[in-house]
């Protein structure tokens, strides 16, 4: 019984002595990883500075800071690591991170899935940042593109975080990225109108609005025989933006309203006739007077 007391005095001693001894090595590690924290945020910013003037495309800018920020944690975890435990050699890091590549790929699949997308996104550049984008539900202005996630502000001023795997895999549609768009805006006449005149009087009036671009110039289609109106499509371009193509739209409606008004041309209301009639007399089930008259 002493000596097994014994024992374990002794594995206690040789413990505590060896927590000790490795004790000075994990605190200077822990050091370590603190100034390197503050070294990947400067070499974040250097490389951001050399991107701006080196790089036209600011999504490779932010793809060079982030893979600058990237790589100076790496270096910076395993000269740590080295620190912490000296007999620890980098041979035997690589080693046991080729042990553990797949219980860590099962483990971050989700997170190296969203990582590689913004690398594509970064790279590919199918949208640029501040380009305003439909992706799902979603519209709004591209403002980042982390490692993680796309973030997109919308027209109601929310923040949306989307992962970048799902942004990657998605139909994207870049609203700004030709730099105009065409607005399709539909208006009716009444079937007393004179069509070459209201046609005239469209042209005339919508290219004269502010903000509508002369070329391509605005076109005037007739799209449909309605119930109570004959139907134009009026198509015109102004700059891609949403608040710009917003505030023309508005500008443009209420001009047709106008000029309309001045000409005597009626925008007509959705009509209905109804007919009112006996339903007696065309119930086919019902005795004629003629047959009453040949049973008595």
């Amino acid at each position: 019984m002493n000596s097994l007391i014994e024992q374990i005095k002794s594995s206690l001693l040789n413990l505590v002595g060896s927590a000790v001894k490795v004790l000075p090595g994990v605190i200077v590690g822990i050091l370590f990883l603190l100034l390197t924290r503050y070294a990947a945020n400067l070499v974040e910013k250097l490389a951001s500075k050399v991107g701006e003037r080196t790089i036209r495309s600011q999504s490779l800018q932010l793809l060079l800071a982030r893979t600058a920020y990237v790589t100076a944690w790496v270096i910076g975890i395993l000269i740590a690591s080295v620190i912490a435990f000296p007999g620890l050699q980098l041979g035997d890091i690589i080693a046991g991170l080729g042990l553990g590549s797949v219980a860590i790929g099962f483990a971050f699949q989700d997170i190296f899935k969203n990582f590689l997308a913004g690398i594509l996104l970064l790279l590919q550049e199918p949208f640029r940042i501040n380009d305003q984008v439909i992706i799902e539900d979603y519209e709004g202005t591209v403002e980042q593109i982390d490692i993680r996630t796309t973030q997109i502000r919308t027209y109601q001023g929310e923040r949306v975080l989307l992962p970048n795997s799902t942004v990657f895999t998605s139909a994207v549609q870049v609203r700004t990225a030709y730099g105009r768009r065409r607005t399709d805006l539909g208006v009716g006449v009444d079937y007393n109108t004179p069509l070459p005149k209201a046609t005239q009087i469209l042209q005339q009036t919508v290219s004269a609005v502010e903000g509508v671009m002369s070329e391509p110039a605005p076109e005037m289609d007739l799209v449909n025989f309605g119930d109570s109106s004959i139907d134009f499509v009026v198509r015109y371009w102004t700059k891609a933006e949403q608040v710009q193509v917003r505030r023309v739209k508005t500008q443009v409606i209420i001009a047709i309203k106008k000029v309309f008004d001045q000409a005597d041309i009626n925008i007509p209301y959705p009509i209905r006739t109804l007919y009112f009639y006996d339903q007696q007399r065309f119930d086919d089930y019902l005795p004629t007077a003629s047959a009453d008259e040949d049973s008595d």
